[in-house]
């Protein structure tokens, strides 16, 4: 990317919060090699505002994994992902809030991050979304019955990023914290508790790879390149060991009892239907060369 490039520099709370030393190293390596303004929301609201005005601005997110989703369901409503290329500075308050990130492909550490987003060059990514709008970046998991702790919510990470008071500016700067603390919760994976098999009809593209009297010890469903989705299914197994069920898919229906699944750490449900399509080459993010 070009040194005289204009970014919009969206710093998430949380990152904020729990690792200032990365933040302040990410905005100097920035800060000298690009134009940056730097915007500092403190609700989803103004995470939201920030993207949708970023004008010719490249916007660059510094957080988490939820920051990260949070900015692509924004662009994906706005129906911006096709112009848009984001670049993320991955910061966390532990390994695993910026599992997501890493595993797309951008460096670990706040100077390489930030150089990359410099240097790098943007690369197209397919992405999933489901029959509610919700994206998924990652790789959607539906575990056996009881294995999803109870008590999450929202699909691919995008539910939050509309959320909340309208009247962002007349709030308590203690609700402000108490509302910024409930959505990082909110994010966070369950606990997981051993479960039994569950009863699902699994459809590729309308093909059913497994149906209600087959139980199965697991579902995943991931962007598999080529606007194609891997699909693979674990049957459940009594003495002999069953193979999985694998497919290629542009379009995974799951359907049954009242099921929870995990998408890219965010837990949704229960729910008795979801059909998840691809969309190649969907949304664009700034890699090294």
């Amino acid at each position: 990317m070009s040194a005289r490039d204009q970014l919009l520099v969206v710093i998430d709370p949380v990152a904020r919060r729990t690792d200032g030393e990365s933040v302040r190293i990410a905005k100097d390596v920035l800060g000298a090699g690009a134009g940056v303004r730097v915007c500092l929301p403190e609700s989803p609201e103004e995470f939201t505002k920030a993207l949708v005005r970023r004008g010719t601005r490249r916007p660059v997110v510094v957080g988490d994994d939820a920051a990260l989703l949070r900015a692509v369901g924004v662009l994906h409503r706005e129906r911006a992902l096709a112009s848009a290329v984001l670049s993320v500075v991955p910061v966390g308050s532990a390994a695993s809030a910026v599992r997501l990130a890493r595993g797309l492909g951008v460096p670990v550490g706040a100077v390489a991050a930030a150089r990359a987003v410099l240097e790098g060059a943007p690369r197209r990514l397919d992405l999933l979304v489901d029959d509610r709008d919700g994206v998924v970046l990652g790789d959607v998991l539906i575990p056996p019955v009881g294995a999803v702790g109870a008590g999450l919510s929202g699909a691919g990470g995008s539910g939050d990023a509309g959320s909340g008071d309208a009247g962002g500016g007349e709030r308590h700067p203690w609700l402000r914290t108490c509302q910024s603390l409930v959505r990082t919760l909110a994010v966070r994976p369950s606990r997981v508790v051993p479960g039994g098999p569950s009863r699902l009809r699994v459809e590729a593209d309308g093909v059913t790879l497994v149906d209600l009297d087959q139980p199965v010890e697991g579902v995943s469903v991931r962007p598999g390149g080529a606007g194609f989705a891997r699909v693979e299914v674990h049957p459940a197994s009594v003495g002999a060991e069953v193979a999985p069920v694998r497919a290629r898919a542009r379009s995974v229906t799951v359907s049954g009892p009242d099921f929870r699944y995990r998408a890219d750490a965010v837990v949704t449900g229960p729910v008795r239907s979801r059909t998840w399509h691809v969309r190649a080459q969907a949304w664009g993010l700034v890699l090294p060369r």
